[in-house]
């Protein structure tokens, strides 16, 4: 009976706590910041919640409803602090509360205004995020790293003037708000990056003055700041990164050593502090997805195949794309339920996204979902928060 009950007085503490959040959120955006700063001024060293072990507090705090998780972070500096650690997302794991969200980067039918929204497992609910900070930009890099989401570097063009920016920028979906971060020690466009092993890489692009670069930079988050590793064997840009049994994989894109787009894998072991190469990679890939342990890459040259590359054997197999509910050869992926999403880049009468199963018994891999973007897809990733 001691763990029924134990389990019930968690369960009571976390009903009685939602509500306690509820109003709360009244109470902040009613009464304003005065009432938040006469309580909250200098609590980050006082008790989660008074009369309860900081563990038995993170785990109610982790039971709470995500819809009231920002107005829970207005509360105090101490729970706004645990939001935003890696601990947070670990006990709702633990907890079964963790959630898949979609998001979409979309662009008016204008192409002059771009903006980032949520999308559930079902596609149904949609929230647009806070505008992001900085100017706007082009050809940046999206990551998702302990639950958030970076965007990082990318062109801008500020009166008239095109710029390199080494800028990243972090959107935490627990307290709905953007942060800056630790800037990277090059400023760069249109590279390869992926987070592995719990950090983030980036690699080659565009620097200033569009000098192509082979440098490569690490993020820690433990730290919070970017180190210059071991660069690519050659400069590299328009390439794509991922991550596989804790290497990171570099290809696609241009090389100053070959003619045309370049075939070569690069692979850097961070254990090592070596790379290696293959000469077996896709060129010209527009999208591509990590989908349990194979990377889906759609080829401009292919149009409607889709390659599908093993890390085990280092081997590509391709698979036809059906017709069926989109004509268009332009896409860009999404990733829910362990199942791909292929998004037009492009609007069509009729569209409907293209389902595929890695899973599903031969000949039914591929169907059809009305899960879709509200506008033009840019870019999509997953986060499980």
């Amino acid at each position: 009976m001691s763990g029924f009950t134990s389990k019930k007085r968690f369960l009571d503490t976390s009903m009685s706590f939602s509500t306690l959040i509820t109003h709360e959120n009244h109470q902040v955006y009613s009464n304003g910041n005065r009432l938040l700063a006469s309580r909250v001024a200098n609590d980050i060293d006082s008790s989660i919640l008074p009369g309860l072990p900081d563990d038995v507090a993170k785990y109610c705090l982790a039971l709470v409803p995500r819809r009231y998780l920002p107005a829970m972070g207005a509360v105090c500096k101490k729970w706004r602090s645990f939001l935003k650690t890696k601990e947070f997302i670990t006990v709702r794991k633990l907890a079964g509360l963790l959630e898949e969200w979609l998001f979409v980067l979309t662009m008016d039918s204008e192409g002059k205004e771009s903006h980032w929204v949520v999308l559930d497992c079902l596609g149904l609910k949609r929230q647009l995020l806070p505008p992001m900070p900085g100017s706007t930009k082009a050809g940046f890099g999206v990551v998702v790293l302990n639950g958030k989401l970076l965007v990082m570097a990318g062109y801008s063009v500020i009166d008239g003037t095109g710029t390199a920016s080494a800028d990243v920028y972090e959107y935490d979906c627990y307290l709905n708000s953007w942060s800056k971060l630790s800037a990277m020690n090059v400023a760069r466009y249109d590279f390869a990056c992926a987070e592995v092993n719990g950090k983030v890489y980036a690699a080659g692009g565009y620097g200033t003055g569009r000098d192509s670069l082979s440098s490569v930079e690490m993020y820690d988050p433990e730290t919070g700041s970017w180190t210059l590793i071991e660069s690519l064997r050659r400069p590299r840009w328009g390439c794509f990164a991922c991550g596989f049994d804790g290497k990171l994989y570099v290809m696609g894109g241009r090389s100053t050593f070959t003619i045309g787009n370049s075939r070569f894998v690069e692979v850097y072991d961070p254990e090592k502090h070596t790379w290696c190469e293959m000469k077996n990679g896709r060129v010209m890939v527009t999208a591509h997805a990590v989908l349990g342990k194979k990377l889906f890459c759609m080829e401009w040259k292919n149009q409607r195949k889709l390659s599908i590359f093993n890390p085990e054997d280092n081997s590509w197999r391709t698979v036809a794309v059906p017709l069926t509910g989109n004509s268009n050869i332009d896409f860009r992926f999404g990733i829910l339920d362990g199942k791909l999403l292929l998004f037009s880049s492009e609007e069509e009468p009729g569209y409907r996204t293209l389902l595929y199963d890695p899973n599903a018994s031969p000949g039914s891999e591929w169907c059809t979902s009305e899960i879709k973007p509200s506008a033009r897809c840019l870019c999509c990733v997953t986060i499980k928060a």
